[in-house]
This record gives structure tokens, sequence and C-alpha cells, in this order.
């Protein structure tokens, strides 16, 4: 599920270049902790990454359920992900029970942000 079609002084990138992720499991629920880059993201980030766009991305593994819990303070994310993970470590037939890379298929997700705030040098002010 992408957002909508960029406008003329947008552009689409993966969430990979506005941010890192880390990811960390309990039974079948994923906890998945997402901080931008740069202070300038949050609010673009904190728009496009929701919990409906999350439990669509993650849809495929049988998540039932995804909580968001802004961090502003840190520029980031916490995402708890139910069911997403087969049965946990210790009923899933999947290589991966823990989850740890499930934070790339986050970060692989399609952000829409202006050319300019794509820019911003690394004080998180605007270019």
């Amino acid at each position: 599920m992408s957002p909508v079609e960029p406008s003329d002084d947008e552009v689409m990138v993966r969430l990979q270049e506005l941010a890192h992720a880390r990811a960390g499991d309990k039974g079948d629920r994923l906890n998945l902790a997402m901080f931008a880059y740069h202070a300038a993201y949050y609010d673009t980030l904190l728009a496009q990454v929701t919990e409906e766009r999350v439990t669509a991305l993650f849809s495929h593994r049988g998540t039932c359920a995804v909580r968001r819990y802004p961090m502003p303070g840190l520029n980031g994310m916490n995402l708890v992900i139910d069911d997403v993970l087969q049965g946990g470590v210790n009923g899933a037939l999947n290589l991966d029970g823990h989850g740890k890379t499930l934070s790339f298929l986050l970060l692989g997700m399609d952000i829409r942000i202006s050319r300019k705030l794509l820019q911003t040098p690394a004080t998180g002010k605007p270019g």
C-alpha cells in the first residue's frame, strides 16, 4: 500500500532513506522501534507510517493489530504488532521466528516527502 502519488515538489523514497529501525519480540508480538535520521523528517513519518499502513504491510503474515506509540522527544515511534510471528520462536516453522529481520520490511515502505525537506542538512533544519 503506497501513499498518494507525489506532486511536482515531492518525491517517493523508501523509509530506510529517512529512518532506521530495530526489532524485538515476545511470543507472537513484534516490537519495531523506528527513529528518523533528522528531526525535520519526523512529522512526515508520523503522517505516513500509520497503524493502517503497517497493518497492510504485514497482513501477509497474519497480523491482527498494530499499535503505534509516538516518541516525539526522540523523533521516533514504537510499533507493536500482534500475531505477526506465526506462533513466535517456539511455535513457528519459519526461519526467523524471532522477527529480527522484519524491521527491513518496515524500512522498505514507500514515503512521500518534499524535495526540499529531503535535502535537509544534518542540523535537522529544512534546507
